[in-house]
C-alpha cells in the first residue's frame, strides 16, 4: 500500500469530515488535521487544531467520538477495514450481527419434525415386519403340525419325523452292524 501526499491529504480530509459531522460545525478545515511522525509503515500521530481559538487543540475525547461515529467512512475512504485500519485508544466497531435468510427457529422447527416424522415412520415399517414374521411363523407351524397329523405308515399313526434334527432308526443302531458286512 503506498503512503503518499494524497493519502495523507485523503486521511486529513475524512477526519476533518467526521470532526465537522460530529460538532455539527463547519469551521473545521483540512489544514487543522496535523499529522506527526509519519513512518514507512503507515504509523502516525495526529492532532486535530480549532481554527476559531487559533492553535488551540480540539480535546481527545471529541476526536474519539468522531472518529468512533464516522469510523465505517473513513474505512470505506481507504478500503480497509478495522483489523487493517487500527486507531489506538478508540476501540473498533463491531460489524452487524449476520441476519440468517430463515429464522433459527424454523429450522429448529423443522428438524424436529424431521426427526418425529422419521421415528414414526420407523415404528410403522418395524411393526409391519414384526406383523409378517409373526404370521411367516404361524403358517410353518400349521403346516409342520398338519403333516405330523397325517403321518400314517402302514395305517398305524408314526411320530412326526423332525428331518432338520434328524431321527435315528433303533432297528439299525449299535450291535447290528457285526453281522452285516459291506
Amino acid at each position: 500500500y503506498a503512503w503518499d501526499a494524497n493519502e495523507e491529504y485523503l486521511f486529513k480530509a475524512m477526519v476533518a469530515f467526521a470532526m465537522r459531522r460530529y460538532s455539527s460545525k463547519s469551521t473545521t478545515q483540512i489544514s487543522n488535521v496535523l499529522l506527526c511522525n509519519v513512518t514507512d509503515r503507515v504509523s502516525f500521530w495526529f492532532v486535530v487544531t480549532d481554527s476559531s481559538k487559533n492553535v488551540t487543540t480540539v480535546p481527545g475525547s471529541e476526536v474519539e467520538a468522531a472518529i468512533r461515529m464516522n469510523r465505517n467512512r473513513i474505512n470505506n475512504a481507504f478500503l480497509l477495514s478495522d483489523k487493517t485500519l487500527q486507531f489506538l485508544k478508540i476501540t473498533s466497531t463491531l460489524a452487524p450481527p449476520v441476519e440468517p435468510s430463515t429464522p433459527v427457529w424454523l429450522i429448529v422447527f423443522g428438524v424436529v419434525l424431521c426427526l418425529i416424522v422419521a421415528g414414526i415412520v420407523f415404528l410403522i415399517v418395524s411393526g409391519i415386519q414384526k406383523h409378517k414374521k409373526k404370521n411367516k411363523e404361524s403358517t410353518e407351524r400349521e403346516s409342520l403340525e398338519e403333516k405330523a397329523e397325517v403321518t400314517l405308515e402302514n395305517g398305524i399313526p408314526c411320530e412326526a419325523v423332525d428331518l432338520k434334527a434328524g431321527h435315528i432308526n433303533g432297528v439299525f443302531a449299535g450291535d447290528d452292524e457285526r453281522f452285516t458286512s459291506l
